[in-house]
C-alpha cells in the first residue's frame, strides 16, 4: 500500500500557501492530510459505560463528546481533558442506539433513541452539579413513544434548535418539535393521534429497482445536508438510498392510515446490487459528504460505496431497471452507439501529447506493466491498486489505447482475485473498455469469464463465441468456448438432478411432518432455477413466494430488548415465513395498516424510477455482524472515508482513489462507530467494548497499518483482508450464520444475556 505515492502534496508546501490562501483553506486541507492519517494510533481509552457502546457525536465545537450505550446511560465526555463529565441514566429500557447534541442551545439538550422506540430529550441544565458523580434519574425534559419499533437513528439540523428527526424500524420517520408539546402522543390522546410522520416508508421496501415497493422499508439510518438542510437522506431494509426535498413533501400524516410512499429525489444503489432482491441485503449507514455534493453508503453483507448527489460526475450514471441485464448481454452496439475502434494514444481532447506530461504517461505505463507482472505472479491485490492509480489519477492525460489496456487488465486481475462484487466490477471495465475499441477480443473473452464466475453460462458463451470470432488463432479463446460449454451442461445436469430429487422427496413426505430441514432446503419445482443453473445470487427468484429466516442477537451492542412477550430469553427462536407475509409488522401501526385500494391500483402501472450507480467502491473491511456500522468521511473536506468492521478494525481509504491506506485495530470484536472531530485531526471510535476509543497522529513512525498490538503486521494485511471478503462471499450463502457469534465468546455473557430472534435483526 505504500508503494503508490499520496497526491495531498508535501506539508511543508502546503503550510508555506498560507500567505496565498485564506487560512481556513489550509486548515482543511490540514486536518486528515496523509501524513498524519499514516501516524494514527490510540491514544486514550474512555471508560465509563457497561456495556456496548452504539453510539458516539461530537458537539458543533468539538468540545465535548457524547455517547450512548447498551447499560442505558448517555455518557458527556470533555474533549480538552479526555475525561467523563456527566453520565446520565436516561430512562430507557432497552439499548441506546442513537444520540445527539441538538444545534444552537449551548449544548445544554441532548437527545437519544433507543430499542424501546422511545425518543428522549435531556436539559443538562438540571444535572445537580458536575462531574461523573452525576450518576441519579434525571426527568426527561420531552419524551417520544409515538414509535412502534426500535429507534436506529436520530438526525439534527444545524441553526434549529427546536427539531429533531428519528428513524425508526417501523418504516417511520418522525419530526419532533419541542415548540409543539413535550410527549407523544400527548396526554389522553390514542396513540393513533400521532401526527408527526414526516416519511411513511410502511410500504416503501423495494426488491429491485424494477418492482414497486411492498413490505415495511425498516429504517436504519438517516442524515440531514449540512450545506443543502432541506436535503434528507434515508437508508434501510433494502438495497436503496433514498434522497429526499423536505419542502416537497406532504404534510405530516398519522398512523391512522398507511400511506404510499413520497416520491423522491433521488434512488442511491450501486448497480450491480439493484437486481437482486436478496433478502440479506440491506443499508446500516447513509450520509452526506460535508460540502453535500456526495453520498456514503455502507451495506451489510457488501461493501461501502460513494455516489454524486446529482450525478453528473465522469465516474458515475445514472441507470434503468434494464440497464443491467443490457450490459450483460452481448451486442455489437452499447447503449445505442455503435463501437468504434481504438484510437491513437493522444490527449481525451485530440491534441498530442505534450512534454511536460511524458513523465506522467511512461509512469502510467510502468503501473500497467506492474500490473501485469502482479497478475502473471498470482497476486492480483497490488496489480489492482496499479491500475486504479492509473484510471482514477491520470485518466484526463491517458489516451483511448492506453485506458483500453489497462481496463482490461484490471477486469483479468478481478476475475482473478474473485472477492465479493470483483466479477461485476470486471464486467463495468470490459463493458468501458468495449466501448472505446471493438476490435479486441480482450474485453469480450475477460467479460465472458466474468459472467461465467456469476453462472450467466449462456451469456458467457455469447461473448465468449464473439471473442473466437476476433481471434480465431488463440488457443485460450478456443478453450474458452468449450468451457462454456461444457459449464452449460453441467448446469443443465444439475438442473435436472434437482428437479428429479425434488419429485422423490414429495412421494416421501407425504404422512409426515415437515422438518426444518425440509423447509430450508426444499427444491425450487416451480421454474425459479436460472437456466443457467446458477443460484447463488437468485437473481431470476420470486422472492413473494420465498421463506426466509431472519435472527438477531442483542450482544452485538446492536439489538435491544424485544416488546414481544412470547421471544423467551436465553434460548433460540425461529420464526419461517413467507416474504410476501408482512404480519411481522402488521401489528406495528395497528389495524389501520393494510394499503388503501388506490394504492394497490397505483402499482398495477407502476413506472420504475431511474437510480444512481456507484462512484467509488470501498473494500477490505468486513460488515455482516451489526446493523449499526457506520461508514464516514474524514475531515471537514471529507478526503478521506473510513468504516469500522468485524474483525475488530477499522479502514481508513483515500476517497477519489478507493485506495486503502491504513488499517487499525480498534475493538476486541466489532468495531461499529466512527466519528472526525469537527476541526482536529482526532478520531472517536466504538463498538462491542465498553470503552471509547481515541486516535490522534501520534505514532513514531509513518505506516500503513498500525503494527503490534494496534493493528496487523504489514505482511498480514492480505490476509486480514482476504479473511473479511471471505466472510462476506458466505454470508450471502448461509441461512443459519452462527460463525457471526464466535468473536463474542459466549462464555463472557450471562445466561440470558443472548437472544435470537426473527425478521428484527440485521438480516445478516
Amino acid at each position: 500500500m505504500d508503494s503508490i505515492p499520496f497526491r495531498d502534496g508535501n506539508i511543508h508546501a502546503i503550510l508555506d500557501s498560507r500567505y496565498l490562501n485564506s487560512p481556513l483553506d489550509v486548515n482543511h486541507t490540514l486536518q486528515t492530510h496523509s501524513s498524519l492519517i499514516r501516524r494514527l494510533s490510540q491514544e486514550r481509552e474512555l471508560e465509563g459505560h457497561l456495556g456496548c457502546v452504539n453510539a458516539v457525536a461530537w458537539n458543533s465545537k468539538g468540545t465535548m463528546l457524547i455517547s450512548g450505550s447498551d447499560d442505558t446511560r448517555i455518557n458527556i465526555w470533555s474533549y480538552s481533558g479526555r475525561k467523563l463529565l456527566h453520565s446520565i441514566d436516561t430512562g430507557h429500557t432497552a439499548n441506546i442506539f442513537c444520540t445527539k447534541f441538538i444545534p444552537e442551545t449551548s449544548d445544554e439538550l441532548v437527545a437519544s433513541g433507543a430499542g424501546d422506540a422511545e425518543v428522549r430529550l435531556f436539559n443538562l441544565s438540571r444535572l445537580s452539579g458536575s462531574g461523573s458523580s452525576d450518576n441519579s434519574i434525571i426527568a426527561p425534559s420531552a419524551l417520544y413513544q409515538c414509535h412502534a419499533r426500535r429507534v436506529k437513528k436520530l438526525a439534527v439540523e444545524n441553526g434549529n434548535p427546536n427539531v429533531v428527526w428519528s428513524a425508526s424500524e417501523d418504516g417511520t420517520l418522525r419530526q419532533h418539535d419541542f415548540r409543539e408539546g413535550t410527549s407523544c402522543p400527548p396526554a389522553g390522546s390514542s396513540h393513533q393521534e400521532c401526527r408527526n410522520i414526516l416519511l411513511d416508508l410502511r410500504s416503501g421496501s423495494k426488491r429491485s429497482l424494477g418492482d414497486p415497493p411492498k413490505q415495511v422499508l425498516s429504517l436504519k439510518s438517516c442524515d440531514i445536508s449540512s450545506t443543502r438542510p432541506h436535503l434528507l437522506l434515508v437508508g434501510g431494509s433494502d438495497a436503496f438510498a433514498r434522497l429526499y426535498d423536505r419542502r416537497m413533501l406532504p404534510p405530516l400524516s398519522s398512523c391512522r392510515k398507511r400511506m404510499s410512499p413520497p416520491p423522491c429525489v433521488n434512488y442511491f444503489c450501486p448497480m450491480h446490487l439493484s437486481d437482486r432482491g436478496h433478502p440479506s441485503l440491506h443499508l446500516t449507514h447513509v450520509t452526506f459528504s460535508p460540502d453535500g455534493h456526495e453520498v456514503l453508503l455502507s451495506y451489510s453483507g457488501e461493501h461501502a460505496y460513494l455516489m454524486n448527489v446529482n450525478h453528473a460526475g465522469m465516474n458515475e450514471m445514472q441507470y434503468t431497471s434494464g440497464d443491467v441485464s443490457k450490459m450483460m448481454t452481448y451486442s455489437p452496439i452499447v447503449n445505442g452507439i455503435e463501437l468504434q475502434s481504438c484510437v491513437s494514444n493522444v490527449f481525451p481532447n485530440g491534441f498530442p501529447i505534450k512534454k511536460n506530461i511524458a513523465a506522467k504517461l511512461d509512469k502510467c505505463r510502468k503501473l500497467i506493466k506492474y500490473a501485469k507482472k502482479s497478475l502473471d505472479n498470482g497476486i492480483p491485490y497490488y496489480g489492482i491498486e496499479a491500475c486504479n492509480e492509473v484510471l482514477n489519477g491520470y485518466s484526463h492525460i491517458i489516451g483511448s489505447a492506453l485506458k483500453h489496456e489497462c481496463l482490461c487488465t484490471r477486469a483479468a486481475l478481478l476475475i482473478k482475485r474473485d472477492w465479493k462484487n470483483d466479477a461485476h466490477m470486471a464486467i463495468r471495465d470490459c463493458y468501458a473498455a468495449r466501448k472505446i475499441d471493438n476490435s479486441s477480443y480482450k474485453a469480450l473473452f475477460y467479460m465472458s469469464e466474468a459472467l461465467s464466475q456469476l453462472g450467466r453460462h449462456e451469456d458467457a458463451l455469447d461473448f465468449a463465441v464473439a471473442s473466437h470470432s476476433l481471434a480465431p488463432l488463440k488457443s485460450e479463446v478456443a478453450e474458452r468456448v468449450e468451457n462454456v460449454k461444457k459449464d452449460i451442461a453441467l448446469a443443465e445436469a444439475e438442473k435436472n438432478s434437482k428437479a428429479n430429487d425434488g419429485a422423490s422427496r414429495s412421494d416421501i413426505r407425504g404422512g409426515r411432518i415437515l422438518s426444518l430441514s425440509d423447509i430450508l432446503y426444499r427444491p425450487e419445482a416451480n421454474g425459479d432455477v436460472p437456466q443457467d443453473g446458477s443460484r447463488s445470487d437468485r437473481d431470476d427468484s420470486d422472492y413473494d413466494e420465498e421463506l426466509e429466516l431472519d435472527f438477531e442477537t442483542s450482544i452485538s451492542g446492536d439489538e435491544a430488548q424485544d416488546l414481544d412477550s412470547n421471544i423467551l430469553h436465553g434460548s433460540l427462536n425461529v420464526r419461517i415465513h413467507r416474504r410476501g407475509d408482512s404480519r411481522d409488522n402488521a401489528g406495528a401501526s395497528g389495524p389501520s395498516d393494510s394499503p388503501s385500494s388506490s394504492s394497490q391500483s397505483s402499482r398495477t402501472c407502476y413506472l420504475p424510477e431511474p437510480a444512481v450507480d456507484m462512484k467509488q467502491r470501498f473494500i477490505g473491511h468486513c460488515n455482516i455482524g451489526t446493523d449499526i456500522k457506520q461508514a464516514n468521511f474524514l475531515g471537514q473536506r471529507g478526503e478521506y472515508v473510513a468504516s469500522g468492521s468485524d474483525d475488530g478494525r477499522w479502514f481508513i481509504w483515500e476517497k477519489r482513489t478507493g485506495r486503502l491506506i491504513k488499517i487499525l485495530n480498534g475493538d476486541g470484536s466489532v468495531v461499529n462507530c466512527i466519528q472526525c472531530h469537527p476541526f482536529d485531526f482526532v478520531v472517536a471510535t466504538s463498538g462491542i467494548d465498553s470503552t471509547i476509543k481515541i486516535w490522534t497522529p501520534s505514532a513514531p513512525v509513518p505506516s500503513s497499518v498500525a503494527d503490534g498490538s494496534a493493528g496487523p503486521e504489514t505482511c498480514d494485511v492480505l490476509a486480514a483482508i482476504e479473511s473479511n471478503q471471505q466472510k462476506l462471499s458466505r454470508s450471502r450463502n448461509s441461512i443459519l450464520p452462527f460463525e457471526l457469534l464466535e468473536p463474542f465468546r459466549m462464555h463472557d455473557f450471562p445466561e440470558g444475556s443472548l437472544r435470537l430472534r426473527p425478521f428484527e435483526c440485521a438480516q445478516s
